[in-house]
């Protein structure tokens, strides 16, 4: 099951990206050094007290063309549809104006708990500030300090709360699967399409997030289930401008999935956001299909579709992995492909290796190619064995973990899918002291 996700709101200026990055702290991801793959701060993991749950900051939302006010309700408005549970951050040093309290008013009308955080009370004297905040009709307000990280704890304590119980439901044995990409790339046509083509649907399940529904199908001799990333149908005009969401949307998505399907728009080409969407499920380490909608749109010659596939290998260099279909939700183009190269990926994802098999592979991967000398220092790799899977996880046990240089871990890497098949699944190599 997804993790909860938590929202902070509130009007500009009450340190909001302040508390993100507090309660966020180190977790919040960097960027690998994988050319391709770039990253938006609005979204974050996060962990209190053995808890995990996502952290999205709506200060990232981007409405240059709203009226203040048309703006933080649309923040408030996107919350309320997307979060388990809604952090309100007010000024304490300020006390109530109008805007926290259309906000207030707003999330009143909801179901989604609110937490109200008063931020800016530095000191002990400053506290009973926060008892104004009595006034927005939202329970008790948590005196905090986004400077000094005071009170968070209490905060988060309450937070947690109110997260929803997660029911013990029996044992989930489906394949499952999501497509994710930004808006208008036809991921719910692709869905419905693919339904439709099913003769079995055996459930409707209601997801973790509100208006979410998780499909079970039957496919090629397995059970499917594909993870709606559809589910936010209300507000359509904020959501248009508001496009930074689909990524928060896309990663409860890929939580839930085995595999994802990374949907382009083949009438529209790539775009950043296609990349930022796409970076999020390789760095969760799913299974990947980069599945190119709307063909049947495009005018074609012999070379079109070596020309798309050859930009979208460049555009895309860190899911070199994943294989490309080119499809048409509107005619059914080569759906039907779909659920086997699906089932074949999820294979991949699970695969593991015999470690004396690894072993030979490294070694004549080392024959080939010796292992690089920094400064003096000659890298050695003593063996390999496999850790994990999902995706498959290769510890190799050196001498000194820091000559093992990105490119040449790159190429161990590909010797490595030259003689096992990891088609659709990114490979982890990580380095480690022998002692």
């Amino acid at each position: 099951m997804a993790k909860p996700t938590v929202a902070i709101v509130g009007k500009p200026n009450v340190g909001k990206s302040t508390i993100f990055n507090r309660i966020a702290g180190a977790r919040i991801s960097i960027v690998e050094d994988t050319p391709g793959v770039t990253r938006d701060r609005i979204y974050a993991p996060a962990e209190w007290l053995g808890v995990n749950f996502n952290l999205i900051d709506t200060g990232g939302i981007e409405l240059s063309d709203a009226p203040f006010m048309k703006q933080i309700t649309a923040q408030a408005e996107i919350a309320i549809d997307e979060a388990d549970v809604i952090i309100l951050i007010v000024d304490g040093k300020q006390g109530v104006t109008d805007a926290d309290e259309q906000v207030a008013h707003l999330l009143y009308r909801s179901d989604t708990p609110v937490v109200v955080a008063v931020n800016k009370i530095d000191n002990f004297e400053s506290r009973t500030n926060a008892y104004d905040f009595y006034a927005l009709g939202l329970g008790d307000p948590y005196p905090i300090s986004g400077a000094h990280g005071l009170g968070l704890g209490d905060l988060l304590d309450a937070v947690i709360r109110n997260f929803p119980e997660v029911p013990d439901d029996a044992p989930d044995n489906s394949l499952r699967f999501s497509l994710i990409g930004r808006p208008n790339v036809g991921k719910s046509s692709l869905v419905n399409s693919m339904l439709g083509d099913q003769r079995v649907i055996v459930s409707q399940v209601a997801g973790t997030t509100r208006d979410a529904i998780d499909t079970k199908f039957v496919a090629d001799q397995q059970l499917f289930t594909i993870v709606d990333t559809a589910g936010i149908r209300k507000r359509g005009k904020v959501y248009e401008k508001t496009e930074k969401y689909s990524v928060m949307r896309a990663m409860k998505a890929i939580e839930d999935s085995s595999v994802v399907l990374v949907v382009l728009n083949a009438e529209e080409g790539i775009r950043e956001q296609d990349k930022r969407v796409a970076g999020y499920a390789h760095d969760a380490g799913k299974g990947i299909i980069i599945v190119v909608n709307k063909w049947d749109t495009v005018k074609k010659d012999n070379h079109t579709q070596q020309q798309f596939e050859a930009l979208i290998r460049s555009e895309f260099q860190y899911l070199a992995y994943a294989p490309i279909i080119f499809v048409s939700a509107k005619t059914k183009q080569r759906l039907g492909q779909l659920p086997s190269l699906i089932k074949q990926i999820n294979n991949n994802h699970t695969k593991r290796i015999q470690s004396s098999h690894l072993n030979e592979i490294i070694m004549d991967a080392i024959g080939m190619t010796p292992t690089p000398t920094i400064k003096t220092r000659k890298l050695r790799i003593y063996y390999a064995t496999q850790v994990a899977t999902a995706p498959p996880t290769i510890v190799l046990f050196v001498n000194e973990p820091e000559l093992l240089h990105f490119s040449y871990r790159r190429y161990l890497e590909n010797q490595i899918r030259k003689q096992i098949d990891f088609t659709g699944t990114p490979l982890r190599l990580i380095a480690r002291k022998r002692k």
